[in-house]
């Protein structure tokens, strides 16, 4: 039906005769001579329609934006001036010979220059799907599920499907349940990951194992969060932390030299989970932001200012300091929308400093605060955070994880406030993270990350005995302050395996009835193996650039986990909810 894509017409194919087709992106009659810009997913290309021929010429005077046409023309060069140097094809124009109209169309609900609402978006997809950047942003992703797949299967990884029908495992989210209709009252979940199958495979002898994976969270939504998205799950065997990480950082800088022609460097730097909260407040630290946290709480115990010396003086509390410069023409309005903004983290208020002279003392400081603190509290505080003439200090008192949340926060939204942010791509690996933390309101040992990441111990006495301070043999690689891979080396040991069910009191009942199968695998030679996953559709979204996940996936759904497009989630027929044997409960009313 054509001959070439829009885009693809250049000066060579001038004096030649082609046949394109595509959409009316645009039509334009300048007095008896009708332009259309007609557009495919290579770009566009201006055709020219002359009165010369009526009856095409009439055709073309009823199309409109949309339209899908075919049209065989003549390839020639624009007129003098009328070159169109931002274009691909603006060299040249297509003179029309021939038109067929393909189809009419509806006139569309937003236009394709529009910024039109995400609602409306993501309700008529395949509208905006037809935009040059969503057209760009899809092929890009294909160009890394390419360059990934193609270094995979050079290492010796082999690709094999796991199952989409599984059972509930705990992962740290809600699961979505499907309903058995040929098992009355039983459920399959949809896998959060493929995590224990991919132990299964290594316990099979595969040895290196690669899935470009859909996995199902029903979770809480943001803007690179879905409740189903694509993984890149990877687990080798016979391997330590320093071999999976190593052919990790070999695999991301392939893809990206190969994608974007970008040079990562070799090796990626590396920090400790306990390093990166206390100058960063985060595990994901944006390294491109040239802000740091500083520990100011030794210098707070002994005031009389008890929004600072409380947590000071508390074992599970912290003080910390956020020095910005050029703060100090950050207006007072600036700084109560600050204050509203670390409060969404827990954060009770945002106390500061504006230094204006230092060389003058408290003279040249500005804060309600100061009468608070002592001479040489002051002056500790400007000397730790190494102040200059113009800066502002934040401060951050409150339990540990408040301060970390509400001032890590803070140091990315004031480091983009202030065009902070530099240029490139700043890898990172994150590692020796604690194994267990304490559920906030039940007080019990939760994992960190599964249960079955390996502890940084081979003894499970050692485990036991002190399971707040024993670190985990896990690994996450972030790239400009997302986490863009996380992984661990396993528990390959039943003894070891069943030390921390016990830490995590999961019953010998409760792990025989859900891990049973894993735990009997355990027995017949398993070997050391260890894995990682990456968020594929968050890798896509920062190396387009996009603001948010959606922007990267044909079909998304929005915040609230529907979708507009399909009106999904939606009702079932009695009938079906008969087969399964489910009953709705009526909601009662008020």
């Amino acid at each position: 039906m054509r001959s070439h894509y829009c885009g693809q017409v250049d000066a060579s194919l001038v004096g030649q005769d082609i046949t394109v087709t595509g959409w009316v992106h645009r039509r334009r009659d300048h007095g008896g001579v009708i332009f259309v810009d007609l557009r495919d997913r290579e770009g566009l290309l201006q055709v020219v329609f002359d009165p010369d021929t009526p009856e095409m010429f009439a055709e073309a005077e009823r199309i409109r934006g949309e339209f899908v046409l075919a049209v065989k023309g003549r390839v020639r060069p624009r007129p003098e001036g009328t070159v169109n140097p931002n274009m691909a094809t603006g060299e040249v124009e297509l003179l029309a010979l021939e038109l067929t109209t393909l189809n009419d169309s509806a006139t569309p609900p937003f236009h394709h220059d529009e910024h039109a609402n995400e609602e409306l978006r993501l309700k008529y997809r395949y509208l905006d799907l037809r935009r040059q950047e969503m057209l760009d942003n899809l092929r890009l992703r294909h160009r890394v599920t390419q360059a990934l797949r193609l270094y995979l299967d050079s290492n010796g990884f082999i690709d094999v499907e796991t199952p989409m029908l599984t059972r509930a495992t705990p992962e740290g989210a809600r699961d979505y349940i499907v309903p058995s209709r040929t098992h009355p009252g039983k459920f399959f979940a949809l896998p959060q990951s493929p995590q224990i199958f991919k132990q299964l495979l290594m316990m099979s002898g595969l040895d290196r194992y690669y899935q470009i994976v859909r996995c199902f969270r029903d979770e809480d939504l943001r803007a690179d969060r879905q409740p189903e998205f694509t993984q890149l799950d990877i687990e080798m065997s016979f391997v330590d932390e320093d071999a999976v990480m190593g052919t990790m950082e070999e695999l991301v800088r392939l893809l990206f030299k190969t994608v974007l022609n970008v040079e990562l460097p070799n090796p990626f730097p590396s920090m400790s989970h306990a390093e990166a909260m206390q100058r960063y407040g985060s595990d994901k630290p944006d390294l491109r932001i040239p802000l740091e946290l500083v520990e100011v709480g030794d210098l707070m115990e002994a005031v009389e200012f008890k929004v600072f010396a409380g947590p000071a003086r508390d074992a599970d509390g912290r003080v910390a300091a956020l020095c910005v410069p050029g703060g100090s023409k950050i207006s007072r309005k600036e700084i109560d929308d600050y204050t509203a903004f670390v409060g969404r983290y827990g954060a009770r208020g945002l106390a500061y400093i504006k230094v204006n002279d230092v060389a003058a003392g408290r003279d040249g400081l500005q804060s309600p605060i100061l009468k608070f603190l002592p001479d040489d509290v002051v002056e500790g505080i400007v000397q730790r955070t190494e102040a200059h003439d113009g800066d502002l200090i934040f401060f951050g008192a409150d339990k540990a994880q408040v301060v970390n949340d509400a001032l890590g926060a803070l140091r990315v939204k004031v480091g983009q406030d202030r065009d902070m942010v530099a240029d490139g791509w700043q890898p990172l690996w994150i590692i020796d993270f604690p194994m267990f933390e304490r559920d906030k309101q039940s007080k019990r040992w939760t994992s960190l990350h599964h249960p079955f990441t390996a502890p940084a111990t081979d003894d499970p006495d050692t485990l036991k005995a002190a399971p707040g301070t024993v670190l985990s043999r896990a690994y996450d690689m972030v790239l400009n302050g997302s986490e863009i891979g996380g992984g661990s080396i396993r528990i390959h040991d039943k003894a070891m395996q069943a030390a921390v069910f016990e830490l995590l009191e999961i019953s010998d009942e409760e792990a025989d009835e859900k891990f049973g199968f894993l735990l009997r695998a355990l027995e017949f030679g398993c070997p050391p193996h260890g894995g990682i996953a990456f968020g594929l559709d968050r890798i896509v979204m920062l190396m387009t650039g996009s603001d948010s996940i959606r922007d990267v996936i044909a079909f998304p759904k929005t915040q609230t986990a529907s979708c507009p497009l399909t009106n999904a989630p939606g009702e079932v027929s009695a009938e079906q909810l008969k087969e399964t044997g489910i009953r709705l409960r009526t909601a009662r009313k008020e």
